[in-house]
């Protein structure tokens, strides 16, 4: 299934932890439109409860500690003391309880199976069923912790499902890398896209502009799966496709600002979701919002 056939991931689809009244919600991802995760941060406080499973994929990033947990897992019970960074991973379809001894500031991250099962279809040798899922608590994983924080970022920032699906993708891929037992491929070696495939992107991007563009559509486009798209592409042009397709729809919109057209038509016309959203990647890429920078032409 495609992110773009794919509901946007709410509260609704947790486990609902998140929904548990001791608990302060700093930030999430519920009116963002994103399909291919779902991120919250939030203060946690003490408390002891059991959930049922889920159908995607659960990891948990501590970003204060030391604190004490406990966890019960199909009947197998554990205790540890994880600091900061650590990790709880939580495969999905897992019924599991938990018990928080101290307060403590998190971020949830929710993968959607689709993304897992694509993962997996492209790291492993095995078939979905023959991959094994390993929970976690208390373990390090630099790449995973940084993407956690990001999150954080994004929700500040309320960035788009665009740059949301580029990096759940990464989540993913690391999260079926290292931690799953499986036969893992080979990865292909980073050489770069070739040019036919690179006028390809180009030419898909000029032309849809206007809509989702998402990574698929890109890898599609060079005949490539998603994961191996992305680094041959950053490779190419030095940059991740979600970055590419911000740089392009901002020159469109330069373009556009020559002309009578207002603000909020030119970031319909270029792919932004609504006027803010230009004049913020606007700026962040020219240092000025649309509306100086017309004036400037003038």
């Amino acid at each position: 299934m495609l992110a773009s056939e794919r509901s946007a991931l709410t509260k609704a689809d947790t486990h609902g932890i998140l929904l548990r009244p001791e608990h302060s919600i700093l930030g999430s991802s519920d009116r963002l439109g994103w399909q291919s995760f779902y991120a919250s941060h939030q203060e946690e406080h003490p408390y002891e409860a059991s959930f049922v499973a889920n159908d995607h994929h659960l990891i948990i990033v501590h970003l204060n500690g030391p604190v004490r947990i406990r966890r019960n897992l199909s009947g197998e019970r554990s205790e540890a003391k994880v600091g900061t960074g650590g990790l709880f991973i939580l495969p999905a379809k897992r019924d599991f309880g938990v018990a928080l001894m101290a307060p403590l500031e998190t971020v949830h991250l929710y993968i959607h199976n689709d993304l897992i099962e694509a993962a997996v279809r492209e790291l492993c040798r095995d078939d979905l069923d023959a991959v094994e899922f390993l929970p976690r608590m208390g373990e390090h994983d630099l790449l995973l912790e940084q993407l956690a924080r990001l999150a954080c970022t994004m929700l500040k920032e309320q960035q788009t499902d665009l740059f949301a699906d580029s990096v759940a993708r990464l989540i993913a891929a690391q999260l079926v890398r290292h931690h799953t037992i499986a036969r893992h491929v080979e990865l292909p070696r980073i050489t770069g896209l070739q040019p036919s495939q690179m006028a390809r992107v180009r030419a898909l991007v000029a032309e849809k502009m206007e809509a989702p563009l998402s990574v698929d559509d890109l890898a599609r486009t060079a005949n490539l799966s998603p994961i191996h798209f992305a680094r041959q592409f950053k490779r190419t042009t030095g940059r991740a496709p979600y970055q590419y397709i911000i740089e392009q729809r901002v020159e469109r919109a330069r373009d556009l600002l020559r002309g009578h057209l207002s603000i909020a038509e030119i970031a319909v016309r270029c792919g932004f979701t609504h006027q803010e959203h230009l004049t913020r990647m606007f700026g962040r890429l020219t240092g000025v919002t649309p509306a100086v920078y017309r004036r400037s032409l003038l």
